[in-house]
């Protein structure tokens, strides 16, 4: 049998938390070994922000996040800001811009983040083994960890779990983050598909599929089912973006944000005209106008969808404004600004940007990721139940939990 390979740090997964823990451990004097079971690194940040890579969000705060425990990301974040991966980024000479509502990407190509990543590890001396799976991990007497690997046993001082979620299978998602920390006694909350396009039942969906590929600025909420005996009835969240009309349903960044808030079985309520009063502006138009009822309301949206909605309706696109009665601009407006429909699901983990749900917060501290049952054992990344919104958040708690794990990573060595 092999001699197992000796090193303080063992991080599994190469994607943005892995990488970036690793690096940060690696530059504090650490011998950090990473692995990954994928033959490249960080596919992930390859295809995201569109090959841009939304690498961060200037306004990120905790109420950018979702988890059982809300406060769980306080301390991570606090302590590794938007503003100090801006630094990073801007030391390594990569040009960004600024898109919406703090969002940043790279002018270039994503793969200058990870070349970036790379280039942070190289200067830490950080090992890397791709591909090479883990089959086993076990805790040894002496408090260090033992893993077997496809090149051979690894015997680590500490080991951190950065394997990701679910999402995009195609591009090496697996669930052996969630096994091994449900197999080492860790409580897991139960995964979910988030940041995804929502679908709906064919013969509801039948009327809209005209619709498809109109666009347009929406309010949008739900009301998050509340979990747990004697909890209050969540508030509605609700987001003012864009949404897009699919073949099978609705999509855009409006219904990402609330898909990883929507149960199923909730409905979501869209106002599709949030920023016009529309029986105020039919009325009006009933006053002034000739024109027939299908032109007047694509002046408010489209005349695609205009003569989609009032098929919808069942009312007569052809009928003159003056004789529309007012019961049928009350029934358009209320139509309009108070759209409530149930998802029958999703798109799957294939179209879902990230995972909601893993590693329960309880078992883990908020200070250093570290495991409350296992020491030595850290979870980081989107394998722990935190979730960001759309828009550069989540890669912001990639970084911010490597961050505070690496510091504990050096803490715990000396």
């Amino acid at each position: 049998m092999n001699a197992a390979r000796q090193v303080d740090a063992l991080v599994i997964g190469a994607g943005a938390a892995g990488l970036f823990c690793a690096a940060q451990a690696g530059q504090r004097g650490l011998a950090v070994l990473l692995v990954d079971h994928a033959p490249k690194v960080a596919e992930k940040i390859r295809i995201s922000g569109g090959g841009r890579c939304n690498f961060t969000n200037r306004e990120a705060t905790p109420a950018n996040f979702l988890s059982e425990n809300p406060h769980f990301c306080r301390s991570a974040l606090a302590r590794y800001t938007p503003a100090d991966f801006i630094a990073l980024v801007q030391q390594h000479g990569i040009a960004f811009h600024e898109k919406h509502k703090g969002q940043l990407f790279c002018d270039d190509s994503a793969e200058q983040i990870i070349r970036m990543l790379l280039a942070e590890c190289e200067r830490g001396g950080v090992e890397r083994w791709q591909p090479c799976g883990v089959q086993g991990l076990e805790r040894l007497d002496d408090g260090t960890w033992l893993a077997q690997t496809a090149r051979g046993p690894v015997q680590a001082h500490s080991v951190v779990v950065a394997t990701g979620g679910l999402p995009v299978p195609k591009i090496g998602a697996s669930d052996f983050g969630l096994k091994l920390a449900e197999r080492l006694g860790h409580r897991i909350v139960a995964p979910r598909q988030a940041l995804v396009p929502l679908t709906f039942a064919g013969n509801d969906w039948a009327p809209f599929v005209p619709m498809a590929g109109q666009a347009m600025p929406v309010l949008i909420s739900t009301r998050p089912a509340s979990s747990g005996k004697g909890k209050k009835l969540a508030p509605p969240v609700q987001f003012h973006e864009d949404l897009l009309f699919t073949h099978r349903g609705l999509s855009g960044p409006a219904v990402l944000q609330i898909s990883s808030y929507w149960q199923p079985g909730q409905p979501v309520e869209i106002n599709l005209l949030p920023n016009v009063n529309v029986a105020e502006a039919l009325r009006s138009a009933k006053q002034r106008s000739k024109r027939q009822l299908g032109n007047e309301l694509a002046s408010l949206l489209t005349q695609r969808m205009a003569d989609t909605w009032l098929q919808m309706l069942g009312l007569d696109a052809t009928l003159a404004m003056p004789q529309v009665p007012d019961a049928h601009i009350n029934q358009i407006a209320q139509s309009l600004e108070a759209w409530s429909l149930t998802p029958a699901g999703t798109e799957g983990w294939n179209k879902a940007e990230v995972m909601a749900g893993g590693v329960d917060t309880r078992d883990l501290s908020s200070q250093t990721l570290e495991s409350r049952l296992q020491p030595g054992l850290y979870f980081i990344g989107e394998v722990v139940d935190v979730t960001g919104w759309l828009g550069g958040y989540n890669f912001q708690w990639a970084w911010a939990s490597a961050h505070a794990c690496a510091e504990a990573l050096a803490e715990r060595a000396q």
